[in-house]
This record gives structure tokens, sequence and C-alpha cells, in this order.
């Protein structure tokens, strides 16, 4: 496994991690129809699986229900057989309603640092070439201020999340050190296409409705990325073996502003954005008194990106624009199946509503940043 003195890439059985989320089912077909034998990692034999994977000779590997079974106990034993690379996608993305921050913090340390720590070190053990784990740029904070933020500012993440995944990628920096196990590691930001959910998402249901809102004035920008781009970037941090412990923050390469991507999100679904302005003081000062200052932040405050390092260091380049990747998501989501609106046969309060919510949830919680 790995690559030989003359430097050549010699892996070509990989493992993916929360393979059954958003970005891994973009990434197995991807890795797949590049000729590499792919062993899909997901939550459990219950988890939907795209039946195209059979034919594209797709392993796929139950590895237990990802909040619950995942962490430092997990066994990967099987799942690591003849395995030359692994991506590490599965992580704890959401606060659990029901639990103190104690508890949600204890919880994202669980799968997000300690899992990834054991899964390391499994696969030294088990010989495996090397490890590309996908952390977030939620690991280095939530602003970047007046520049966009480059691999060498320091790490300030502020939130359960972005600690996890910062002391999960201070774990690996471990492993390597001590074994012959190479990592690298990607801090995408937002991702977005088909499939998204949790923020983006929200944004695609809003922007369909295309109400007036106050937001024409919002000049902060936010660095985004596609998945189709994540996922080639990912395919080259396995390939190249100048990757080798290094870090990338990884982007479409364009940071629209707030008031941009409303505008191109609502065109991409075929409405007509009503976009004016408002002083964003006055939002913030609104949102905060409603309690809503996390989404404040994320709203108001610019948290851009430079990407140059790995398109100097790897010669990558995004394949997809950012106005291709908003139309293919626009696509899907278009496309989607309405859901039943209350009160055609079924009330808020039936037990067909209540299962169907309960199905939901448990499985839309997306394993990945």
């Amino acid at each position: 496994a790995g690559w030989g003195r003359a430097g050549k890439n010699t892996m070509s059985r990989f493992l993916v991690t929360g393979a059954g989320g958003f970005v891994g089912r973009a990434l197995v077909p991807e890795l797949a129809a590049a000729g590499h034998q792919v062993v899909a990692a997901v939550r459990g034999p219950q988890t939907p699986v795209p039946e195209a994977w059979a034919g594209l000779g797709v392993v796929v590997r139950p590895m237990g229900d990802l909040m619950d079974d995942l962490g430092p106990d997990t066994d990967w034993g099987r799942a690591l057989e003849g395995v030359d690379g692994v991506v590490h996608l599965a992580a704890r993305v959401h606060v659990m309603k029901d639990r103190t921050h104690t508890d949600s913090m204890a919880s994202f340390r669980r799968v997000n640092t300690q899992a990834t720590r054991h899964l390391a070190a499994a696969a030294a053990r088990a010989g495996v070439g090397r490890l590309v784990f996908i952390s977030s740029v939620k690991a280095m904070g939530e602003n970047s201020g007046a520049r966009p933020l480059t691999e060498e500012d320091p790490p300030r993440p502020v939130d359960g999340y972005g600690i996890s995944k910062w002391e999960a990628e201070q774990a690996l920096a471990g492993v390597a050190g001590e074994t012959a196990l190479e990592t690298v590691i990607l801090r995408p930001p937002l991702v977005y296409g088909p499939g998204v959910k949790g923020n983006f998402a929200t944004l695609l249901r809003l922007c369909r409705l295309a109400p007036p809102l106050p937001l024409g004035g919002l000049h902060n920008r936010r660095s985004l990325i596609y998945v189709g781009n994540l996922t080639h970037a990912i395919a080259r941090c396995l390939e190249k073996p100048r990757a080798a412990g290094a870090t990338y923050l990884v982007r479409d390469g364009d940071d629209p502003t707030m008031a941009e991507l409303f505008r191109l999100t609502t065109q991409a679904l075929g409405q007509k954005p009503k976009l004016f302005p408002v002083p964003p003081g006055l939002l913030r000062l609104g949102l905060g008194l409603a309690g809503k200052s996390a989404a404040a932040t994320r709203l108001l405050d610019s948290l851009r990106i430079n990407d140059g390092k790995i398109r100097r260091d790897l010669g990558w380049n995004p394949p997809f624009t950012m106005l291709q990747g908003l139309s293919e998501t626009a696509r899907w989501f278009l496309a989607r199946p309405e859901r039943p609106h209350v009160g055609a046969g079924a009330g808020p309060g039936t037990q067909t509503q209540k299962t169907a919510k309960k199905t939901a949830k448990k499985t839309e919680r997306p394993p990945n940043p």
C-alpha cells in the first residue's frame, strides 16, 4: 500500500466512512468510476444505499448507528482488510436539543475526536498507506475578519463541532508521528449540492418561496464548495504523493456576498429575488433579541478562505463553477417529490405524520460536515 520510492501511487482499494451521507454518496461512485475498489462504511444494515453501487462493485460494510456506536471501541477490522487508503467523512454535526452543553461536547469528542484517533490507529496497524480526514473550516473559527483565512492562521474554534474537529486533527498528527500512516486534512467551508441538508437546505426552501427579504444590504462574503468540487479534491488528496502530511483549505473559488448568494440561488430556482436593504446592525440586534445570535453570525459575518495552497501543491482546480453547482443543486431540489400538505388526508397530530417525522429524523442525520 502507499507509494514506492519512485513516488508512484499504488493505492487502489479505499474505505469511505460515512458513505451513506451527503458527501459520501457523491464520493463513492466517483472513486469507483475511476477504477478503484471502494469499501463503503455505513451506519447499519438498514441504511439505504444507491442501487447503482452494486454495479460498480462497491462493498458495503454496516458499522452501526453513527450517534450510538461510532467511537473509540468501533471494530474496523473487517472494513480495513486489504485497504490502501481511507477517507474519513463520518462525523457528529448536530447538537441534540435534549442534551446539556457538557453532554453535547462529550458526544462531539467521542464521535469526531476519539473515533477518528481510533480509526487512524487501526488503519496504521492494518498497513493502510494514507488517511484523508474531512475536517471543517469551523476548526479555524466562525469569522475570517478583513482577509481570507489561510492554513497558517491559528485555529480558534468556537463550538463543539469545530473544537472536536480541531482536536481530531491534532490526534491524527500524533498517530502519523508514531506510525507509517500518512494523513491529509481537508477543511471545507459550507458544502452544497444535490442531497444537501442543514442550513443550505433551509436556504433553498426560503429562496423557492422568494418572499421579500431584508438582505439587500449584506456585503459580507462566505466561501462555499460544491460537493462535486469537494469529491474531486478528495480524490486528488488520495492520489498525489505531495499531499502527505498536509492540511488544505478548499473552496469553489467564488466568495459571494450573502445578498449575491440569495439572489443567485433564487434565480437558479426560477424565481425573482426580492431583496431590500436593512442595516446589518439592525438585523444583528433583531436576531440577538430573538435568541438567534448564532444565526446572526452565519448570516452577517464573513468567513472567507484562501485555497491557494492546494492549487499550488496538487495542481487542483475545481471542475465546477459556483453557478454550475447552484444550477445542479436547484435542479435536484425542484425535482424532489412534494411532501403532503397538512390537511390532505392527515392532520398534524395523526399517528401517520408522527411516524413520518420520526423516520425522517432518523434517516436525515448527516454524517459529514
